[in-house]
């Protein structure tokens, strides 16, 4: 299994017989984020992949890339998890929130394991890279970006879209089928989540050099870390939403993570023990 599926049998050995019993009440594809708020409360985001959306110019042939919106309301949660490992990349996004939502209601109950949750931190604070060391962020994460260029040194960015970047961004800009080379050669690696959605985070990790500062953060990311733990990942960053419902209000006006973290979601930091 990767890692969505296994994150998802581990919520399932930890809800117990009330994971089957779990409904969706709510789901919001908005144009930065999709978000899901399960019965019980507890809520997920995961980052909406705009760009890959196939077909999305004709409204019959893209029918088919989402959840029947007629139906979806109620359903089971755990019937969503299925697309977790789909070519189809919102029902992807939608159930990556969805088992954000259930590792919501896990750490709800207390049901952790052993790590600690940090509140209320950005991950990009927790990151150790010592100007001597060598840096590959894979996704133009901008925090990162710009503390990357107050440190100087050796770095690269990874990225599909190089319009992303700008200035002297692009002097450091690595195509994703020259990245392969880059990600072994890099002794710190920050991943953003998104790699979650493209299903490339498994490949990034097996290429990573023995030994590397690892750290996967991002919205999405925020789920049960320890699959992630177990692949040599030190540092996962995410949030834990604390307001679904007001939440998913933003989404659905087309609001960022700008207009929801802190308020409505906490960041959070779990660290490998």
């Amino acid at each position: 299994m990767n890692i969505l599926e296994e994150t998802a049998q581990l919520a399932k050995q930890k809800l117990g017989s009330d994971f089957d019993d779990i409904t969706i009440e709510r789901v919001v594809i908005g144009l930065f984020f999709t978000g899901v708020k399960l019965s019980g409360n507890a809520g997920g985001v995961c980052y909406t992949p705009i760009k890959d959306i196939p077909r999305a110019v004709c409204c019959p042939s893209s029918a088919g890339t989402i959840f029947n919106p007629k139906k979806i309301k109620k359903m089971k949660a755990k019937d969503l998890l299925t697309a977790l490992s789909f070519g189809e990349p919102i029902k992807t996004a939608v159930a990556i929130a969805t088992l954000n939502a259930f590792s919501a209601t896990c750490w709800n109950r207390g049901l952790t394991g052993n790590y600690e949750i940090k509140m209320n931190i950005d991950a990009q604070e927790t990151v150790q890279m010592p100007v001597q060391k060598s840096v590959a962020l894979v996704g133009a994460f901008v925090p990162t970006l710009r503390a990357l260029e107050n440190r100087g040194g050796s770095w690269w960015v990874i990225e599909q879209d190089s319009r992303t970047l700008k200035g002297k961004e692009l002097e450091h800009f690595v195509t994703v089928e020259k990245s392969a080379e880059i990600i072994k050669r890099a002794e710190v690696l920050i991943i953003t989540g998104v790699t979650l959605v493209n299903h490339t985070l498994e490949g990034i990790l097996a290429s990573a050099m023995p030994g590397a500062e690892i750290v996967v953060m991002g919205p999405t990311a925020g789920f049960l870390p320890e699959p992630m733990f177990e692949r040599g990942v030190r540092v996962v960053g995410g949030v834990w939403v604390k307001k679904p419902d007001d939440l998913l209000d933003v989404l659905a006006a087309g609001g960022s993570g700008y207009h929801f973290f802190d308020r409505l979601a906490s960041r959070i930091v779990m660290e490998k023990p």
